[in-house]
């Protein structure tokens, strides 16, 4: 979970630069022309607008709360978490990270090491990895082939706004395009619906290649226009915005309510633990 969009002032400064022309990418180290290809097209089980939400991450899940979609985490959500949820007809996402290295998971060691750069801003126990690296890449498909082996229905891949922070890798906006697209291709493949997670500048780029949206903070940063895309296409926003305090949610929760048509907002803590208020 990121807090909207992390400007990093002075990013040229501050990291490698991109050594390809604005009409290439970067391919293991090499510049090759850049064109998108056709979003692949699938038969997923997604969010649909205005469908209620939970999103958990820590502590030990709650399945009982009556919305229509789960966000949960790919790798610490229990077998028996997924399997009470399907039994209760929830549409469930899966989270994972697919822009940054964690070093608890139990896929660490499968990074290239020369993939592994800057710490995130505020989370001192992740990195960002290099996503024009296909080592990289195979990493980032096996958790979504395990996506489907846990039966998730769909999956949120976090922390893929890395062209708008200082990663040491110089991450370009058509090298971000083109990241965001390969894994919605990879997850619509597996017949995983796909969730772009903030990266608000790129969404009238983005939004054929993606189902449904997931975003923090829009209103405080007071960008939450920047969806309306995906409110015009009648796919779903899955939209929270944070308090430091449990005590300061039903305050935050009666601007919230109202504030967005067509979003699915709801409260939380930055710990995104079972605690949350949504909309009635």
């Amino acid at each position: 979970m990121r807090r909207g969009l992390l400007l990093v002032l002075g990013l040229a400064a501050c990291q490698t630069q991109s050594p390809c022309e604005d009409t290439e990418i970067r391919v293991d180290g090499g510049c090759v022309p850049y064109t998108a290809e056709d979003p692949v097209e699938a038969a997923v089980t997604a969010p649909a607008a205005g469908d209620t939400w939970q999103w958990q991450l820590t502590e030990a899940i709650d399945t009982s709360i009556d919305v229509a979609v789960y966000d949960i985490d790919l790798f610490d959500a229990t077998d028996g978490d997924l399997a009470a949820l399907r039994a209760d007809g929830r549409v469930v996402i899966c989270y994972f990270s697919a822009g940054s290295f964690e070093d608890w998971r139990d896929d660490a060691g499968d990074f290239p090491e020369e993939a592994i750069g800057r710490q995130l801003d505020g989370w001192p126990d992740e990195r960002w990895v290099d996503t024009t690296n296909s080592g990289v890449r195979d990493v980032m498909a096996t958790r979504l082939d395990l996506a489907v082996t846990r039966g998730c229905d769909g999956v949120e891949p976090d922390n893929v706004t890395a062209h708008t922070n200082a990663t040491g890798f110089g991450i370009t906006a058509n090298e971000q395009l083109d990241y965001n697209r390969w894994l919605a291709d990879q997850a619509h493949e597996r017949g995983l619906s796909v969730a772009l997670k903030n990266d608000l500048e790129q969404i009238p780029e983005l939004l054929d290649w993606f189902d449904f949206a997931v975003n923090e903070e829009c209103m405080h940063w007071e960008e939450c226009a920047a969806n309306t895309p995906f409110v015009d296409a009648g796919k779903a926003v899955l939209h929270t915005e944070y308090v430091d305090r449990w005590e300061e949610a039903p305050a935050l929760n009666d601007e919230v309510c109202g504030a967005n048509p067509g979003f699915s907002s709801i409260v939380k803590t930055w710990d995104l633990g079972p605690e949350f208020l949504a909309c009635p």
